[in-house]
Parts: C-alpha cells; structure tokens; sequence
C-alpha cells in the first residue's frame, strides 16, 4: 500500500468503530419501523449503512458504473445478526480494496453512466472519498436520529450525546 492511502485507511478504521457502536444500538424488534412513510425502515438503513463501503469499493474497482442497473432499495434485513456480517463483510472488502489500489488507479477517472450516457467523471480517489465515506457518514447520522425516535440511547460519535459521554 502507497502512502497517499494510509489517511484515508486511518480514517475508515476510526470510522468503521464508530458505525460499530451505532449499528449495535439498533433494536432486533424493530427492523420494520419507519419515522415517516417515504422513509427507509431502521433495517434497510442499517443494512445500507453496514454494505455501503464494500459496496463502493466493488463499484469503483470498474472503470464505469451503470446506474440504471443499481437497485437503491437496501432489502429488509431478516435479524440484526445479518446486519453486522454484512457490516463486518463490508469492513474486510475496504481493508483489501485500499490495501491493493495503485495510485494510478486511483487517480484513474470513473464515470457514472446513465444508459450509456456520462452522468460524472472524476479521480477514483474521489468517488471513494465523496460516496464511501461521506455518504456513509450522513447516514449513520440518520441512524442516529432514528434511534433517538426510537428512545434509544445515541452512543458517542464525535463527542457526547445526550446518553452517553467518551469523558467519563
């Protein structure tokens, strides 16, 4: 592994314990509620959270993405157990992905296509960067909201919440 990916490698790591702690507050017995009609249930958002990173990393390993093929309907998980193997599956497909990236490769431009027609162009590295990671993080913010509906205990993310604080 090249030096330009040991921070980005850093951060997941640091952020993979942090999505941990928040998929772990999501309640086996309520995997079909929804806040709102139009709104993912609690398992198909922790299902999309727990797969994003892996999922991206295949995506991006291609040099194009169709997404007219994608489906952007993350299946209702069966139990909290499938939700972190997949979590877990997601985390090694990352660790392996940046562990066996080139920096050419990843200064390589990807496209987004929509039936065959150019949606985006930009550097591999960004794609990982903007989808896997910060889009990652907006919804494990979501979750977050969802557990407090829910009278769930929020754990730390960044700092306290108000159930949980990391200074004691």
């Amino acid at each position: 592994m090249t030096t330009m990916f040991e921070p980005m490698l850093d951060e997941f790591r640091e952020e993979a314990a942090v999505t941990k702690r928040v998929l772990e507050r999501v309640p086996a017995d309520k995997l079909a509620w929804k806040p709102h009609a139009k709104s993912m249930s609690l398992g198909q958002l922790a299902m999309h959270i727990a797969t994003v990173p892996g999922s991206l990393t295949k995506i991006t390993w291609e040099d194009e993405f169709e997404i007219s093929q994608a489906n952007f309907n993350p299946p209702l998980p069966k139990d909290v157990k499938e939700i972190h193997a997949a979590f877990e599956q997601s985390v090694r497909e990352v660790e392996e992905c940046l562990k066996r990236m080139t920096e050419q490769l990843a200064q390589g431009h990807w496209r987004l296509m929509f039936r065959g027609k150019e949606i985006s162009s930009k550097p591999r590295i960004r794609v990982l960067r903007s989808i896997m990671l910060n889009h990652w993080y907006h919804h494990r913010g979501q979750l977050s909201v969802y557990l407090r509906l829910l009278d769930i205990p929020v754990p730390v993310i960044y700092g306290p919440s108000a159930d949980e604080s990391p200074f004691g």
